[in-house]
């Protein structure tokens, strides 16, 4: 279980990569497009490319996550939703001529990409929230997050959001997986009977 949840990890980690990738295709299709010309296509097909690859890579991750880590509700419950919801943006984002109802420069929407997105990652702290070097990595990368909602006051589109989003995303699951081979955060899995009590609580004992 513990190979499973690194393999998620790391899969994470590739998959947030592979929506930079798609962020910087997004930011050089705008710049160029020309609805006649075989080179904006080609971006948009490669855009197409690197958001299925990165949300399955991602869809992936979750599954080994939520599989292999012990508890974590609200970790198991943001993380898709978050891949779910990135997934529907980039979608929006793309075809953004085709939806009357879809405002890419909106401070609105930018500022609830941000807002939906820092709670997805604020979720992760729970992979070992006694860990002050964790949640320094859980701060900056949170950080990083409200620092997309700038592309819309400098005017540039949400992918910009989206892409700043991915840059602190994989910088978390890069983090994760240098202090687990440090051995410096402690993930309980099932199967592992080390910590299975990090989460029990004083509450209901007899005072």
């Amino acid at each position: 279980m513990r190979e499973r949840l690194n393999t998620g990890i790391f899969l994470g980690m590739i998959g947030n990569i592979l929506f930079i990738g798609f962020g910087l295709v997004c930011m050089l299709y705008y710049k160029t497009y020309d609805p006649l010309s075989v080179f904006s296509k080609l971006l948009e097909g490669l855009a197409y490319i690197t958001e299925v690859a990165g949300f399955g890579t991602l869809a992936f991750s979750a599954y080994l996550i939520i599989q292999s880590a012990r508890m974590r509700r609200q970790l198991k419950i943001a993380y898709p939703i978050y891949i779910v919801f990135e997934a529907i943006m980039m979608v929006l984002e793309l075809n953004s001529f085709h939806f009357s109802f879809y405002a890419p420069y909106s401070l609105g929407l930018a500022i609830f990409h941000s807002v939906a997105s820092a709670a997805a990652c604020f979720a992760f702290i729970q992979f070992d929230p006694e860990n002050h070097k964790y949640e320094a990595l859980i701060i900056v990368c949170i950080g990083l997050i409200f620092g997309g909602m700038l592309g819309n006051i400098m005017g540039i589109r949400i992918y910009f959001s989206i892409l700043v989003n991915a840059f602190a995303f994989s910088l978390l699951f890069a983090g994760i997986r240098f202090l687990t081979k440090r051995e410096e955060i402690d993930i309980d899995v099932y199967g592992d009977r080390a910590t299975v009590t990090e989460y029990s609580s004083d509450f209901f004992k007899d005072k």
